[in-house]
């Protein structure tokens, strides 16, 4: 296994120095969400064993769960074969099940196209309003 002496160094960040970031769900592999990271995100996720992102509406670092409590725990990160995309396998604590979605959803990925139009797959396990004070 090759290793580089930063292993940040290795990471292909956009010309915003940003790389996406797609979190999935440790054992039932369900892709909870997507979101960007900086440098300084990764590195704190790394340290820390929790999904740290960049807000690009805030342009600040965004610690998942720091206003819901929905943290994530990280067990793996994975880079593509490009190094141009980020994938954390993640426990989603908090609520049970996990919400990951500021929508109060388990995913963000509730909208399925079926027959020319977007379908509501997935219930509100929480109302955002009683997570969001």
């Amino acid at each position: 296994m090759q290793q580089v002496e930063n292993w940040l160094d290795e990471v292909k960040w956009d010309a915003q120095g940003l790389i996406p970031v797609i979190a999935q769900e440790m054992g039932s592999n369900d892709v909870l969400m997507f979101a960007w990271m900086n440098r300084e995100a990764l590195q704190k996720t790394a340290e820390l064993g929790r999904a740290v992102y960049f807000s690009r509406s805030r342009n600040k670092l965004w610690f998942k769960g720091e206003e819901s409590g929905h943290v994530q725990t990280v067990h793996e990160l994975r880079m593509d074969c490009d190094n141009d995309v980020l994938l954390l396998k993640v426990t989603q604590e908090g609520h049970q099940p996990g919400i990951a979605c500021h929508t109060g959803r388990h995913s963000c990925f509730f909208s399925l196209y079926k027959d020319g139009a977007w379908i509501i797959t997935e219930p509100v396990l929480k109302d955002p309003q009683t997570i969001y004070k």
